[in-house]
This record gives structure tokens, sequence and C-alpha cells, in this order.
């Protein structure tokens, strides 16, 4: 165990250098996210809770697939090659989850600030939005790194990962959108937080199977 911390920790620490110095595409997924925020802006007018709630994770949805996605398309064969001698598979797709699941946490709390900003606030129940928010990013960045495990083992992996997501991804956003509304619609907290626990569930489930799965793609 105590060297699989070890490997998370180092793994972790390489993707945020690596982050660092390709600011590009970190600063590329920010554009998306206030580029897509402002054209709703401009071309929507909303004026009722559901559209707003919709709205609002369609912008968080893409966002997950072109931060989280990227994870493992994005490294070559050689640098695969090169984590084969250091750090077991396990190592790796844990740091990967981990590291994506900070990385959405980020995009989806300014994605809600500059949401708020432009489109006003219609949450009755704020906190539970949030966690409801927080829950969801998790849970999109752990499907999202799953699939794009198993997508960049194969050949056109970004036209691969859209079809091998979509599955997974549509029960997890019908229990967060169902939960994001009750938290709009003010609901008490034991309904909202009884989704919650699904959702947390779901991204435990996913996390669990990618770590016991991915020893298994690794070898390929």
């Amino acid at each position: 165990m105590a060297q699989l911390l070890s490997e998370v920790k180092h793994l972790m620490a390489k993707d945020m250098r690596q982050e660092w110095r390709q600011r590009y595409a970190l600063n590329g997924i920010l554009l998306y996210v206030v580029a897509a925020v402002f054209v709703t802006y401009l071309s929507v007018k909303i004026s009722d809770k559901p559209t707003w709630n919709a709205i609002f994770w369609i912008i968080i949805l893409f966002t997950s697939v072109s931060s989280a996605a990227k994870s493992f398309i994005q490294e070559g064969r050689g640098r695969w090659l090169y984590y084969y001698q250091l750090a077991s598979p396990q190592a790796i797709i844990v740091s990967k989850t981990l590291y994506n699941s900070l990385l959405m946490m980020v995009m989806c709390g300014l994605c809600f600030v500059f949401y708020t900003l432009l489109m006003g606030n219609m949450a009755d129940n704020i906190g539970m939005f949030l966690l409801v928010t927080l829950l969801g990013s998790l849970g999109f960045s752990a499907v999202m790194s799953m699939t794009s495990a198993i997508a960049s083992k194969a050949g056109n992996s970004n036209l691969l990962m859209p079809v091998l997501s979509i599955p997974s991804i549509i029960p997890l956003l019908l229990v967060t959108i169902k939960a994001s509304k009750a938290a709009i619609d003010g609901l008490s907290n034991e309904i909202i937080l009884r989704d919650c626990l699904v959702l947390f569930a779901f991204y435990m489930a996913i996390s669990a199977m990618a770590y016991v799965l991915f020893s298994f793609l690794w070898k390929e």
C-alpha cells in the first residue's frame, strides 16, 4: 500500500508539471467554458429553472469530455513503455482518476461562477446544488478516465471516446439532473442527500471497476 501511494503521488506530481508546461491545453479548456457560457447568454433567454439547470449540465458534460478525456489519449506509446517499467497499472489508473477528479472540480467551480454571473442564480438551496455539482463532476471524471484508458488502446481514439462514454454517462446524468433540480426547487436535504449517495456510489463503483480492469488492459 505504501508503494502504491508513493507511485500515485509521483505520477500526480508529473501530471501537474506536464499540465503546467502545456498551459495552452488548460487555457483552451477554460476558453471553451467561457465561450460556451457566453454564447448561451447571447442566444438563449432563460426564464425558468429547468432550462437553467439543463443548460448548465450540458456545458459541464462537454467540459468533462474536453478536460478529463485527454488524460490517456495524449500519452504516446514510448511514454507508456516508460511507465510500464516504473509504476504498477493500479498506481497509474488511480493517479489519473484522482488528477482528473481534481481538474474537473476546478473546472466545474469556474463554470458555476461564470454561469451564475451571466445567467443569475436560480438555485434555492445553493449548498446542496454545489454538493451535487461536486459529486457529478467526480462521476464524469471517473467515467472519462476509464473510457479514455480503453480508447487509447484502440485506433481512432478521439472518435471512440464519445461512443464508449455515452452509455455510462446517461444514468449518471439522469441522477445528477434530478438531484440538482431538487436543490434548485429547494426541496428537503434528505431527498437530495439520497441522490448524492447514489452519485458517490457511482463514482466509487466506476473507480473500482477501472482499478480492477486496467491491469488487464495494461498488458495489451
